[in-house]
């Protein structure tokens, strides 16, 4: 890892149970490697604490953060105050964010049929055409966090930060305007 990674990937964690040790494995095993991972515990009580601890012991690139539970967007808030600034653009000049598709799975890691998130239209395009998009077509592929790779920057910049208020959907409270006056890669890449 280098001293500054391209990439902080920001993963929370409340208790996670079994499903904790696998998800950092796949992050992981990336082909790409210069980048950290910022486990975020929200004050687990599963033992989720003890495995972050043991996970960043075994690889220099976990970086692990402990806090009273607040909720999922207090946590991503703590992850994005503590992650490196990306200082690349991303994939494209000028853009500085880009997304991917997903398949949703199921417990045992099987691809759930007629369960993705997917984009109409691919490549570089006006990062709020995403939200209308949602709207259109019923897909989650704009209003994620998860399935989005920000150039730090957007959210410092602007001043913002998730709310935590809320506690689900708060990429909804956010996104809106991280993508104000931005363009986004969009990748059919699951």
């Amino acid at each position: 890892m280098s001293d500054h990674p391209k990439i902080s990937i920001i993963s929370t964690v409340y208790n996670t149970g079994p499903y904790l040790r696998p998800a950092v494995e796949s992050i992981l095993a990336q082909t790409f490697n210069d980048f950290e991972l910022l486990l975020v515990d929200d004050g687990s009580h599963d033992g989720s604490a003890e495995v972050c601890d043991a996970l960043a012991g075994q690889d220099a690139r976990i970086r692990v953060f402990h806090q009273p539970n607040g909720g999922p967007a207090h946590a991503r808030n703590t992850g994005l105050d503590n992650a490196d600034v990306i200082t690349a653009g991303i994939v494209q000049p000028g853009v500085r964010l880009a997304a991917c598709a997903a398949d949703c799975i199921d417990a045992e890691g099987r691809r759930i049929e007629g369960r993705s998130v997917t984009i109409r239209q691919p490549g570089v395009r006006d990062a709020q055409e995403l939200l209308l998009e949602a709207f259109q077509t019923g897909s989650f592929y704009g209003p994620l966090s998860w399935n989005k790779l920000f150039d730090a920057r957007l959210f410092r910049e602007k001043g913002i930060h998730y709310d935590e208020t809320m506690l689900f959907g708060d990429d909804a409270s956010v996104l809106h305007r991280v993508f104000e006056g931005e363009r986004c890669n969009c990748l059919t890449d699951v």
